[in-house]
């Protein structure tokens, strides 16, 4: 199949709105802790919709997964363990900065280590990609990418200044900036693992190709042995906290600190429904991916935009920027027209490389 960049552009803004919308669902549970929904919907994210949707769309999943070498499956697992510190900070993000100013700080970060390192580190980023037209205008595009995060994340710092400790506490109950820049810092940079440990799958897609998968599905079941790695870390993590808060009798209904009880069912369905659009966001990932050609590296900046793009609307769904002067309004959307351009700028450089 000739790779079709633009199309993979499509892809990865399907992923990003995927991922910016994930924690939506999860502001509906009620009476449960948050290491409760948190491992509940990451049962859907690590376990259940990678392995189900890479036997419906790989040929004998289990026959290429056994094929995989050892040393693949623990690197694969190794970046998913370290991307798993990334995304269970990532959630504590929202909740101390919000949805706008948490993913602004998270992902630029993550969006310049995920993108870089794996080209540096195998020795293509000074002859395929420095040293080339196409691989240039990709590397614009990454620099118009982290302008529009410094712009969106300026605007999200300008606005929180403006606001009293009350209307922060209304729009984020536990807003906390430095405690929530520092995990934010953190998050970013083990959030770029995800990148290394796809990078590291290369040899599963060969094997996922050879057995006649299509190309837009030969990068799931490497999801399956990245997301296990994330698994590992959060269920030790949710596992100690709920040993802690003797939470567990949540799941069976048990009252909370208030004395009511939680309503088990939507809160299940909510938990699955924000666990799997958590997991589409690499769904999609991979299939744009699969479309860029030469320069698939490129993909992560592209996820990395079109999350902030779409988490920035849901921002201003939820009326964090609501308080915000008119200035810092133009100011963020300035931002999100940067990253639309940069995604577009990518695009284009791919399609000269393709």
């Amino acid at each position: 199949m000739t790779p079709n960049p633009l199309l993979g552009v499509l892809f990865h803004w399907l992923g990003g709105f995927a991922s910016a919308s994930f924690y939506v669902p999860f502001r509906g549970v009620k009476r449960w802790n948050w290491e409760i929904f948190w491992l509940t919907g990451g049962i859907f994210s690590w376990v259940i919709a990678p392995w189900f949707f890479a036997s419906v769309q790989t040929n004998d999943l289990m026959g290429v997964m056994a094929q995989v070498p050892s040393s693949v499956v623990g690197w694969c697992i190794f970046f998913g363990f370290l991307w798993g510190f990334g995304g269970l900070t990532y959630g504590l993000t929202m909740r101390y900065l919000g949805l706008s100013l948490g993913m602004a700080v998270v992902l630029g970060l993550c969006t310049v280590f995920g993108t870089l390192i794996p080209p540096i580190f195998d020795g293509t980023f000074m002859t395929e990609i420095a040293g080339t037209l196409h691989g240039q205008i990709v590397l614009l595009g990454l620099a118009v990418t982290v302008l529009g995060i410094v712009v969106v994340a300026r605007a999200g710092a300008r606005k929180d200044a403006a606001l009293s400790t009350e209307q922060k506490a209304a729009v984020v109950a536990e807003f906390d900036f430095k405690k929530g820049i520092a995990v934010a810092i953190f998050s970013g940079i083990m959030s770029s693992c995800f990148a290394f440990g796809l990078a590291a799958g290369e040899p599963v897609k060969a094997l996922s190709a050879a057995a006649g998968t299509g190309p837009l599905w030969t990068g799931l079941p490497t999801l399956c042995l990245v997301m296990f790695g994330g698994l590992i870390t959060n269920a030790l993590w949710c596992g100690w906290l709920i040993a802690k808060n003797k939470s567990a009798g949540q799941w069976a209904g048990a009252p909370d600190a208030s004395g009511q009880r939680p309503k088990l069912l939507p809160n299940f369905l909510l938990c699955a429904v924000a666990g799997t659009a958590w997991y589409f966001q690499f769904f999609f990932y991979t299939m744009g991916e699969s479309q860029m050609g030469r320069f698939g590296f490129s993909s992560w900046t592209l996820h990395m935009a079109s999350i902030i793009i779409f988490g920035t609307c849901w921002g201003f769904a939820f009326r964090e920027w609501k308080d915000a002067a008119p200035a810092v309004r133009r100011m963020v959307w300035s931002g999100v027209g940067l990253l639309i351009l940069a995604t577009l700028i990518i695009g284009y450089g791919n399609r000269l490389a393709s």
